[in-house]
């Protein structure tokens, strides 16, 4: 295969020197500090004026929430009051994806505006490589304060981004979020403020309980079977939405009444939720993400967008929204345009998502292109057998897992269909997201589509050519399904 050379984006000692002389005038500006010579003190003022213009800039993100599980986003059974609300005071985006279904190159995306092969975090724990020019950077060259809470890179990965401050980037750490409210409540810099607050909910281990859920009286979504376990952890993943939507809750009130009303918010989830056929997939379940930007006084209050954007696009966003230039080179594309009440901008024509493994695990190398109505994945080794945490540590995390062995019991030809999707996939699949939203009919053997697969499968290997997309994948595949009951923690 014919491999292009990309020039990353990298920090040259004298981007370095730019940045620093810029960011220490801003400093230097909002204290006072400049000469008293007409000129210094003309160019102190414009640095002045031009910081207190600056939005403050909220990211607040999910961890392991599909698009489909929360109430703006049409689910009856989750209860996300506060989500609701943010969705009615901004636009809510019908259409976004991230780059990768695994945590780690998911937000490794995000916060170099680069996908998997040009970034280097190609596997979930891989951190991106150290020369790439990360988004704290571009944004404290605006004069930003720079900050993170909880789990906003892959835990501890976070003192690699270059953030000014960051607390709480353990697994599961209960502090993230009361931590960042606390600092918020407690700060007094008049600084433009970029926060980034991470919640751990509703990754794994779900509550232990399902705190008022009714495992009975929950719809399940498709490709899902009806079991009575299934239903009870169905209901504690619930549980943890409710959490995360009570973060939610207290970061928004926070922000309400500290940054004032030129705030711009942002929420996300970094993938879908960890169940068969969500994370780790590049199905819509794994790839397709809750978005919702506020803006009061520049997004209008309770619309919508069809637009599609990917994750990589967030980084030259915010650029674009903080009074800065968008980027060159990167993956990402600034979506500022449909934020403008009324915009009839149609976002990416195609959205593209990758997954490796992580480590010995998930060993299943895939490739997708999507467009508003086709779906194409490229299952890179379909000899190998899918497998994750969900089947191989069943009892594990706080047994979060052991309702699959239900499935794979079942007897019911209709679960023995979905369990056996789940392990062995072929080499292409294609979906008409239009009729089959929930990507349950394969076309790729259709000769009607033909066409279709020929056109994405060449849009897919192009693109993949001009990543430089032909790194080996990492980790030992697996050849059979595990144990029923799981691997011995």
């Amino acid at each position: 295969m014919l491999k292009i050379a990309i020039p990353r984006i990298r920090i040259t000692d004298m981007v370095m020197r730019s940045t620093l002389l810029c960011a220490a005038a801003m400093l230097a500006a909002s204290a006072g500090a400049y000469d008293q010579k007409p000129q210094s003190t003309q160019a102190a003022a414009k640095l002045r004026e031009a910081s207190a213009a600056r939005p403050n800039i909220v990211v607040f993100l999910a961890d392991d929430l599909g698009y489909l599980d929360t109430a703006p986003y049409g689910d009856p059974n989750a209860r996300t009051p506060n989500l609701a609300r943010l969705a009615a005071s901004g636009l809510a985006f019908d259409q976004a994806f991230v780059a990768s279904p695994a945590c780690a190159p998911s937000r490794a995306a995000l916060l170099t505006g680069l996908m998997p092969a040009r970034n280097g975090a190609e596997a979930n724990q891989k951190a991106p490589d150290a020369d790439i020019r990360k988004l704290p950077a571009y944004l404290q060259s605006l004069g930003y304060e720079v900050v993170a809470f909880g789990k906003v890179s892959h835990y501890r990965q976070t003192g690699l981004y270059g953030f000014d401050h960051f607390e709480h980037d353990t697994y599961h750490d209960p502090e993230g979020i009361p931590s960042a409210v606390r600092w918020l409540k407690a700060r007094t810099s008049k600084r433009p403020l970029a926060i980034f607050v991470g919640s751990n909910w509703p990754h794994v281990p779900w509550p232990r309980s399902n705190e008022g859920y009714r495992p009975e009286a929950l719809s399940l979504p498709e490709k899902t079977i009806d079991t009575p376990m299934t239903r009870e952890m169905r209901a504690r993943y619930y549980a943890g939405v409710s959490r995360m939507d009570q973060e939610l809750g207290d970061v928004l009130n926070t922000v309400d009444a500290t940054l004032g009303r030129n705030t711009f918010v942002l929420f996300s989830s970094d993938h879908g939720a960890q169940w068969p056929f969500g994370k780790w997939n590049l199905y819509d379940t794994g790839t397709r993400v809750p978005m919702v930007v506020r803006w009061q006084g520049k997004v209008a209050a309770g619309t919508r967008t069809n637009a599609m954007v990917s994750w990589v696009d967030i980084l030259p966003t915010l650029v674009d929204v903080a009074g800065g230039k968008a980027p060159q080179g990167l993956d990402g594309q600034s979506f500022a345009r449909a934020l403008k009440p009324g915009s009839t901008w149609r976002g990416r024509e195609t959205i593209y998502a990758t997954h490796n493994n992580d480590g010995n695990v998930n060993v299943y190398p895939m490739r997708s292109v999507r467009t508003p109505k086709w779906k194409y994945i490229s299952n890179l080794h379909p000899e190998y057998v899918y497998t994750t945490h969900i089947d191989q540590y069943v009892r594990n995390i706080d047994d979060s897992g052991r309702y699959f062995p239900s499935w794979r019991r079942s007897t019911d030809p209709e679960a023995q269909q979905i369990v056996n999707s789940y392990y062995r996939r072929p080499a292409e699949e294609l979906y008409d997201l239009e009729a089959d939203p929930a990507e349950r009919n394969n076309l790729a053997a259709d000769s009607r589509y033909k066409k279709v697969l020929q056109s994405l499968r060449q849009k897919l290997k192009v693109w993949r050519t001009k990543q430089g997309d032909t790194r080996p994948v990492e980790g030992t595949p697996h050849f059979q399904e595990g144990p029923i009951d799981g691997k011995v923690d």
